[in-house]
């Protein structure tokens, strides 16, 4: 709790910074606009703690987010599928990814990082490949479902309500489920949660299974969002915003630690910042520097608390 605190207060006190230098930060466009986008990200973000819960990582969600997001138009507009059959079909892929993915690393014992490494550009080669690198676009056809990103409910974004049912459910599992349980116990501790009793290698394939899917979640969003998608450049560098909202968030890269609402907070930190930057007319060429110091003193912050915890325990 006390680092949700803590990472409430840091996004209250960047929007107030931002509001007093920019009184634009506070008009309904832009509110709408960074709600909107905050809640695509969160989406993404939600599946990278489930991974780093358990002490892994996943460095394919953008490449995921871009493939993913070129076959859905794709599909569409070049095959002629139903929405439907398309959706079902991007699911599937999503889903199989993350399956490879987390049997890659339970069986035959690989590294997360190499794994999701390599995946990173495996899934960016395959969309520039299949669609000839070629912009992707739903055009002015299938209005219905663009609604679903671009649509309003409630005068609240239909990311943002599709983000809660997702944090919602993925809290429920994470704190009031036995699956949720022994994530985290395999998080803090693989050995002595195998020893338990505990089926870590279906624990940590289900990890992988729920970042991918969301991953492919978030990339039909996206697409939808913004109408034309770019092989080459469709999700570039999003695993950073999804794993610096997780940190941010909470959630410790030791694993075993990390909650849904401290990662959408953290989430809103990523976006609110980069709304930041360019209302406030900082170099735009600064935002991954600001990315990475920002997880920096995350991971700083969360080794400092964990030598002060150790240590009072130890007195």
């Amino acid at each position: 709790m006390k680092k949700i605190l803590g990472i409430f207060s840091l996004l209250v006190a960047i929007c107030a910074v931002t509001a007093i230098l920019n009184p634009n930060f506070l008009s309904a466009y832009n509110l709408q606009n960074t709600l909107r986008w905050t809640s695509l990200f969160g989406i993404i973000s939600i599946g990278a703690a489930f991974v780093i819960i358990t002490g892994g990582i996943d460095l394919s969600i953008g490449s995921v987010v871009g493939l993913i997001g070129c076959l859905m138009p794709y599909l569409l507009m070049h095959h002629e599928w139903g929405v439907g059959t398309a959706l079902l079909a991007v699911g599937l892929i999503s889903i199989s990814i993350g399956l490879v993915h987390g049997l890659l690393i339970t069986k035959l014992k690989l590294w997360p990082f190499v794994v999701t490494l390599c995946g990173l550009l495996i899934y960016r080669g395959i969309a520039r490949w299949l669609t000839d690198d070629q912009t992707m676009t739903f055009g002015n056809d299938h209005p219905g479902i663009r609604q679903v990103a671009i649509g309003k409910f409630l005068a609240l974004p239909g990311p943002f309500w599709i983000m809660l049912a997702t944090g919602l459910l993925a809290a429920f599992v994470l704190n009031r489920t036995i699956w949720g349980r022994y994530l985290f116990a395999l998080g803090r501790n693989e050995k002595a949660a195998l020893y338990s009793g505990i089926r870590t290698d279906r624990m940590i394939i289900l990890s992988y299974v729920v970042c991918s899917f969301l991953a492919g979640l978030g990339g039909v969003l996206f697409a939808l969002d913004v109408n034309s998608v770019a092989p080459a450049m469709h999700g570039n560098f999003y695993e950073l915003y999804a794993i610096a909202a997780a940190v941010l968030g909470g959630c410790s890269l030791r694993g075993g630690e990390g909650s849904i609402l401290g990662v959408i907070i953290g989430a809103a930190v990523m976006r609110v910042l980069y709304n930041s930057i360019n209302l406030l007319q900082i170099p735009t060429q600064l935002e991954f520097a600001i990315i990475g110091i920002v997880i920096l003193l995350g991971v700083i912050a969360d080794e400092l608390v964990k030598r002060i915890v150790t240590a009072r325990r130890g007195g």
